[in-house]
């Protein structure tokens, strides 16, 4: 094996001595019950088992909410319930190493601005990101708000995007991993300022 078979052995190998699913919730923890809730907390016990993690993956399906989305109780309601539950949990679960952690949420695309037919919303254009963790100035929103007026929508619909989420990543990406930002995405340059998302 050359490269990176050998490395992904090696990487089985380590994981399977730190025994990272022995390590419980700590602080009072309580992630919610579902795939996502179950993700986060895997990846809180690799953090915790300090073997070296530096990027992590979870999604959470379920977000396409083209029919009945509900007002306070109904399914979107709900699936930020369930959202909101993990991502705190996540954050109380690790306590005081969420100061080396951030974390971001992102859509791969947003709703309409107004209901459809169908008492749902429709893709949209725009989309909200969360950052949160170590060194995030949190408690504030990032970007132009473009406002909800009909001349102010993206053709007449949609929330128009402000912030590139190239921007968001690199910042990220410079600031808290401290990597290089011109392999990032090639041809992007990032429109100044930054986002000043890190104190």
């Amino acid at each position: 094996l050359h490269g990176t078979g050998r490395e992904t052995f090696e990487a089985v190998k380590m994981l399977r001595s730190a025994n990272a699913s022995r390590i419980s919730p700590a602080n009072g923890a309580e992630y919610p019950r579902g795939p996502f809730g179950e993700a986060l907390r895997q990846i809180a016990q690799l953090i915790k088992a300090n073997v070296g993690l530096e990027v992590a993956f979870a999604d959470m399906p379920g977000w396409d909410t083209h029919v009945a989305q509900g007002a306070e109780r109904g399914q979107l309601a709900l699936r930020f319930r369930e959202f909101g539950g993990a991502l705190a949990a996540f954050a109380r679960d690790l306590g005081d190493k969420m100061a080396d952690v951030v974390v971001i949420t992102m859509s791969e695309f947003g709703r309409t601005v107004a209901e459809n037919g169908n008492r749902g919303t429709d893709h949209g254009h725009a989309t909200a990101m969360l950052v949160l963790g170590g060194g995030v100035r949190g408690g504030r929103a990032y970007g132009r708000w473009p406002g909800l007026a009909p001349q102010q929508l993206f053709e007449g619909r949609d929330l128009a995007v402000t912030t590139d989420f190239r921007s968001l990543f690199t910042e990220v990406a410079t600031r808290h991993l401290g990597a290089a930002a011109a392999p990032l995405f090639p041809g992007f340059t990032a429109a100044p300022p930054p986002l000043g998302l890190f104190a």
